[in-house]
């Protein structure tokens, strides 16, 4: 079978709520250099969609949103000596302008996938890359988190911080998380040591000694961080600071604070594969839904009210 001309994609004209949304037929893409065209078989959702529809941090449409893949690489561009077509990879798109996975077809710089792991189904896949790596990025690569440290997780249920319970607690990692009380449940079975409700708790007061915080709600609960921190230790945060002078106070306390983007990362995305395989990360799907329904996607999204992962699946 040949490769279709065109495609169907989730696109805006507009920026706006979830009602800008469309299904659009546009050019399907050609691999350029160490690029593969990637067969969409699913497509995660993360917050930075429902953030980058509505705001104009892409520049102004039209555009398809969408940074998490996994599919089958339908053609491979010249240099790419990784993958042949018909592998089964996933991945994530270079944040933030590599964008347009919501679509069945999308290409990307060869290095920003890997090869899924015959365990995980496509939208398990395409539940993982954004989210996981910004928790690995975080926990392995920045702190390089160490067995029998204590970390301290914020919105432990969320998309980034379950997948970042796992990877802390399979770095050997005793784990703190706060949530709300009906997610503790969930949390202890992903491997929490303790679990905090922020509605009825306040974490700095709960608990002390950490080592690492992960910080995925920004403003002042970082600079609350500070507080439980030993000396020594390391807030890193997904989100904004909170002040502008967070980095001296930090220094006067003795300890650090880190602002981090997540990147695309070949050798993220294997270690990624690496845990997934050996049944140590798994992604908990809140929903799915088609292209058509992208729109519903986004205003469950919005809602914040979602345990896990949302994913678009192409088939």
């Amino acid at each position: 079978m040949s490769t279709p001309l065109t495609m169907r994609a989730v696109g805006q004209d507009v920026l706006g709520g979830p009602e800008v949304l469309k299904v659009v037929e546009v050019d399907r893409p050609e691999p350029g250099f160490s690029q593969l065209l990637v067969r969409v078989h699913a497509a995660g959702l993360n917050p930075a969609d429902w953030k980058h529809r509505a705001l104009r941090l892409l520049g102004e449409p039209p555009h398809t949103l969408g940074w998490d893949v996994s599919g089958v690489v339908e053609a491979v561009g010249r240099g790419v000596t990784l993958y042949r077509p018909g592998d089964e990879v996933f991945g994530m798109l270079p944040y933030p302008y590599g964008v347009g996975s919501h679509a069945e077809y999308v290409t990307g710089p060869t290095r920003a996938f890997a090869l899924k792991p015959p365990s995980l189904d496509h939208i398990q896949a395409a539940a993982l890359p954004l989210a996981a790596l910004t928790a690995w990025q975080a926990l392995a690569d920045t702190v390089d988190l160490r067995p029998g440290q204590r970390v301290l997780i914020h919105a432990a249920a969320g998309g980034v911080g379950h997948l970042a319970v796992q990877i802390a607690k399979a770095r050997g990692a005793y784990v703190v998380g706060t949530a709300s009380a009906p997610k503790h449940d969930f949390l202890r079975a992903l491997g929490a040591d303790e679990v905090i409700d922020y509605r009825t708790t306040d974490f700095a007061e709960a608990v002390g000694d950490i080592d690492v915080v992960l910080d995925t709600l920004g403003g002042d609960n970082c600079s609350r961080s500070l507080r439980v921190l030993r000396r020594g230790g390391t807030v890193v945060s997904i989100l904004s600071l909170g002040q502008p002078d967070l980095t001296e106070v930090a220094w006067l306390r003795g300890v650090r604070v880190e602002r981090m983007l997540v990147e695309h990362d070949h050798g993220g995305m294997k270690a990624i594969a690496d845990l997934a395989r050996a049944g140590k990360l798994r992604a908990a799907i809140a929903d799915t839904f088609t292209l058509d329904a992208a729109a519903k996607a986004h205003e469950l999204g919005d809602s914040h009210r979602t345990t896990g992962k949302l994913v678009l699946v192409m088939r």
